[in-house]
């Protein structure tokens, strides 16, 4: 943002120690980057920080701490701290990461795929 003024370039930034209050972690176990949170739906008390109200309006669906860090425009740490303090408070719910799948054979893929190219 540019101010015309006097031509010097400011922000409106708040330092993420400010937004966290000062903590640089949760009190529990970190919620990894790919943990998928929703809002509850539950109202929010008027005294919440506009941060934590920009997440719950974020959270109407499924999205992972990542895509809420990106969408406040701010480092994934803090948002794990607000995404805790919002889980503590019951405002949303967390679902853990979609585990990776095993290896799945590859003969099996490749009957699949001539099961598919024979119907075709």
């Amino acid at each position: 943002m540019t101010d015309d003024r006097e031509g010097r370039t400011t922000t409106r930034a708040v330092r993420p120690y400010v937004i966290t209050g000062g903590r640089a972690a949760a009190a529990g176990a970190p919620l990894s980057w790919e943990t998928l949170v929703t809002a509850t739906g539950t109202a929010a008390p008027e005294t919440l920080q506009p941060e934590y109200r920009m997440i719950l309006t974020h959270c109407q669906g499924l999205l992972s701490v990542a895509e809420v860090a990106a969408h406040l425009g701010q480092p994934p740490s803090v948002v794990q701290v607000l995404l805790a303090d919002l889980l503590d408070w019951g405002l949303i719910l967390s679902r853990p990461p979609v585990p990776r799948a095993e290896r799945t054979d590859v003969t099996t893929l490749r009957k699949v795929l001539h099961g598919l190219e024979s119907r075709l």
